[in-house]
C-alpha cells in the first residue's frame, strides 16, 4: 500500500487513488470515463485498511468496468470536436490562430493540431466563463475575487471561502447553456457553501432551467474528458 492520502496498490497490481471527504456517507469507488485510475472516496472516519478491503472485494467489478471504458479520442486533423456543443472538423489552413468557419476549426499548417486547439479552446472558455460569472455574480450582489482554470478529473468548478472561482476549461466543448449553469452554480457559493435549499434556491434564481443542464453534464461530461490533445 502506497501513501494513506495518495493511493493504494491492490492485490492485482491496480492503483487505486484514495480521496478524504467530509460529506461522503460511505465509501465509494468510481472508474473515471477519460481512463485515469479509479478513484476510491472515503468519509474521513473510514480507516484506510478498511477501504483497502473495500476495493480488494470490488476488484473483479473494476477489471470489468475498466474494459468498457470508451477509447480516447485523439485531436487531429480531420477529427470532429465539439465546440459550444457543435462538432467541428479539424482542418489545416494558412491562418495565423484557430478559428472557426462554418463546420470547421481552422488551425495553422505548421503547429500540432492538438497544442493548437487545446490553446484556442482555453481562451474561448476563459473568455466565456468570465462574461458569465460576471454576469451572474452581479445579479446576486456578490463579487468573486479571481477565475482560474484548470483540468480537472473529478469536478467541472469549485469557489472558495476567498471567492476564487476555478472551472475545467473542457466546459467550453459543451453547449452554452450548460457552461453557464456551471457558472451560475458556482458563483451561487458566493452567497451560500453549501448544497442547502437556500443554495439550490439562488441557482434557480439565476438560472430557472438549470435542472436540464446539470442533468445533460451528467449524462455526457465524461464523453469531454475522452479527448487527447498530445500523443
Amino acid at each position: 500500500m502506497a501513501s494513506e492520502d495518495r493511493q493504494i496498490v491492490l492485490k492485482d497490481g491496480r492503483v487505486v487513488a484514495l480521496r478524504r471527504s467530509g460529506r461522503a456517507r460511505r465509501m465509494i469507488l468510481r472508474v473515471p470515463r477519460d481512463g485515469s485510475v479509479p478513484v476510491l472516496t472515503l468519509p474521513t472516519h473510514v480507516p484506510v485498511a478498511e477501504g483497502l478491503a473495500f476495493a480488494e472485494s470490488r476488484s473483479g467489478w473494476l477489471e470489468g468496468a475498466s474494459a468498457r471504458l470508451p477509447v480516447p479520442q485523439l485531436v487531429a486533423h480531420g477529427a470532429r470536436i465539439p465546440v459550444e456543443g457543435r462538432a467541428l472538423t479539424v482542418t489545416p489552413d494558412a491562418c495565423r490562430a484557430p478559428r472557426i468557419e462554418g463546420d470547421l476549426l481552422m488551425v495553422p499548417p505548421g503547429r500540432a493540431p492538438g497544442a493548437a486547439v487545446q490553446g484556442f479552446l482555453k481562451q474561448q472558455s476563459l473568455i466565456r466563463l468570465r462574461a458569465a460569472s460576471d454576469r451572474h455574480s452581479a445579479a446576486i450582489g456578490r463579487d468573486y475575487s479571481s477565475i482560474a482554470l484548470r483540468d480537472t478529473k473529478s469536478r467541472w468548478g469549485s469557489c472558495t471561502q476567498q471567492g476564487r472561482l476555478m472551472y475545467s476549461w473542457r466546459l467550453i466543448m459543451a453547449p452554452p447553456a450548460v457552461l453557464d449553469y456551471v457558472a451560475a452554480h458556482e458563483v451561487a457559493h458566493l452567497r451560500h457553501m453549501d448544497h442547502s435549499p437556500r443554495f439550490w434556491a439562488t441557482v434557480a434564481a439565476l438560472m430557472p432551467d438549470y435542472a436540464k443542464h446539470r442533468a445533460w453534464l451528467r449524462q455526457h461530461g465524461g464523453d469531454l474528458m475522452l479527448w487527447r490533445f498530445r500523443d
